[in-house]
């Protein structure tokens, strides 16, 4: 099956997030965010190809200039598939949209008909037969199978392909 990548909180430009989460981003003692944006965009665009879907599960950058977080989206290949984080809905849809996303939500999604794509965790019960792919808690994780955590932290600060996630519940 073609890949369709996943991935969250990037906080491209966030110099406090390369703190706050202990990311290996740091020059002469200080945090480096040249060197987490590029690696966040050499990382994207080694995994993703031009046709394939990549989904954003939110909390996408910092940077409030448009002409700068278009120039990232832009420059990166795919079907861009934004999740609206809560650092993310300073902006509007269209703004989303305009800076390059193709599609954008600003709320949970549920794609093939199994999986809850969403920012922050929702609530699931036993009864409930979903997965929730989700963001928002950088390196902590939720006690219970049913969640996955797509966080840069995670997953080595690459995209990660929904199938290796999907093998995981095949069992």
């Amino acid at each position: 099956m073609e890949p369709v990548w996943i991935w969250s909180d990037s906080h491209y430009y966030h110099t406090k997030v390369i703190e706050y989460e202990n990311r290996p981003f740091y020059r002469e003692g200080f945090p480096d965010i040249e060197s987490m944006n590029k690696l966040l965009s050499k990382n994207w665009r080694e995994a993703v190809k031009d046709k394939q879907k990549i989904f954003h599960l939110g909390d996408f950058c910092f940077k409030q200039n448009k002409q700068d977080v278009e120039r990232i989206i832009k420059n990166q290949p795919g079907y861009k598939i934004l999740i609206m984080g809560n650092h993310d809905r300073c902006k509007s849809v269209k703004w989303w949209r305009d800076v390059g996303f193709d599609e954008v939500y600003p709320y949970p999604i549920i794609y093939n008909n199994f999986f809850i794509l969403s920012h922050e965790p929702v609530y699931l019960n036993e009864h409930m037969p979903y997965v929730n792919i989700h963001g928002h808690l950088h390196s902590n994780k939720m006690d219970n199978e049913n969640y996955v955590n797509v966080c840069v932290e995670n997953i080595n600060y690459k995209p990660i392909d929904l199938n290796t996630i999907i093998r995981r519940f095949e069992k």
